[in-house]
């Protein structure tokens, strides 16, 4: 498929990171930017249907998996040895990349999600008929595009993640594939059978103090999947942990990928 990607850093990437639902590379890029500080470069995705890379006619997580797993083999070969960092809908990806081609992921890293239902993704519902109705044929700015979903999106964090979705070039459009995922909602909650697969390597499973997007009753399946799995609890943070706490998540990769050979 030929996925849009960045490096931080310089040399081999030590890290590569998955964004969640409507969100770029890019979002990493503050985290990215600590972990090179440290001498490990790192690769950002823009996942299928987002920023930069193709879009596709259905949602699928074993697709997405498939297409980033491909695009390290490309890039990086059998002996990627990379630390695999997914978010949300990414942390999904990072699972079933890791359950499937364990041989490209030298260690995962799952940042507040699990491998079950996630039913706040409901809570992008009224965001995309927010960005759906945005009448986008006599927009003259960001800005003028800021003011228009603020009733709609009151929380000035979560408008200005949207936004960075919008672009300009021959007249304003949505850069995801906006119709097709605010149709997939259920699916991109849902999480796939993977039968008897499980990953071996070492797990970091970060959680938000203030998320509700893993429960208790989440525990089980993430440690039958991944037995080598250590939860984290990040303090302060929401389900955004790497926007909320940068800091905090860079000390925790680092402190990690210390232990990974």
């Amino acid at each position: 498929m030929g996925l849009h990607t960045e490096l931080v850093g310089t040399g081999r990437p030590r890290f590569a990171f998955l964004p969640g639902l409507f969100g770029r590379g890019r979002n990493w890029t503050q985290v990215a930017q600590g972990v090179a500080e440290a001498g490990y470069s790192s690769v950002l995705f823009d996942l299928p249907d987002h920023g930069q890379s193709p879009w596709t006619s259905a949602f699928s997580y074993p697709d997405m998996a498939r297409a980033v797993a491909e695009e390290i083999d490309v890039r990086l070969g059998s002996a990627a040895n990379l630390v695999l960092v997914g978010h949300s809908m990414g942390g999904k990806v990072a699972m079933l990349a890791a359950l499937n081609h364990p041989e490209l992921v030298s260690a995962l890293v799952v940042v507040d999600i699990a491998p079950g239902a996630s039913a706040q993704v409901a809570t992008f519902t009224p965001l995309v008929s927010a960005m759906r109705s945005l009448d986008l044929s006599g927009l003259a700015s960001r800005t003028e595009a800021d003011q228009r979903l603020k009733a709609a999106v009151p929380d000035d964090a979560v408008r200005l993640f949207l936004l960075q979705n919008l672009r300009r070039k021959g007249g304003w459009h949505w850069q995801p594939n906006l119709a097709m995922l605010g149709d997939s909602l259920a699916q991109i909650g849902d999480w796939p059978d993977t039968g008897t697969a499980t990953y071996p390597g070492p797990v970091l499973w970060l959680t938000g103090e203030r998320s509700a997007y893993v429960q208790p009753e989440h525990e089980a399946a993430m440690r039958r999947l991944f037995p080598a799995v250590r939860r984290q609890v990040v303090p302060g943070a929401g389900h955004w942990v790497h926007a909320d706490q940068p800091a905090a998540v860079i000390t925790a990769l680092l402190d990690f990928v210390d232990g990974v050979s």
